[in-house]
């Protein structure tokens, strides 16, 4: 099993999560993290430190979240790797409640 980062941390993009992980399996994108399932270890540690829960565990993905598992895998592979926190984008906080922002992803 592994970890997904959901539709929430789009355009967010807090860090505070990469910051904990021990294995430094996250990879960051324009606007959205993700992250490895190779390199995950099932620490559970970054769920916590998400401030707009967006990090469930594979098989606890909602529903209608279910398609980031193969977008976390697929970008992953593009991605480079992310290992320590950065500022969030100014406009984080406006971002965190919106909901329905998958069409805003930046590949």
């Amino acid at each position: 099993m592994t970890y997904v980062v959901t539709e929430s941390c789009i355009k967010c993009k807090y860090t505070d999560c990469v910051d904990v992980c021990p294995v430094d399996c996250f990879r960051e994108g324009p606007n959205f993290l993700v992250i490895d399932p190779d390199e995950c270890i099932d620490c559970t540690l970054c769920v916590a430190e998400c401030p707009v829960e967006a990090i469930f565990a594979e098989d606890d993905v909602p529903e209608n979240q279910r398609a980031f598992t193969a977008i976390n895998a697929e970008l992953s592979k593009l991605w480079k790797p992310i290992t320590e926190r950065k500022e969030a984008p100014a406009d984080a906080d406006d971002w965190k409640t919106v909901s329905n922002k998958t069409h805003l992803l930046e590949r």
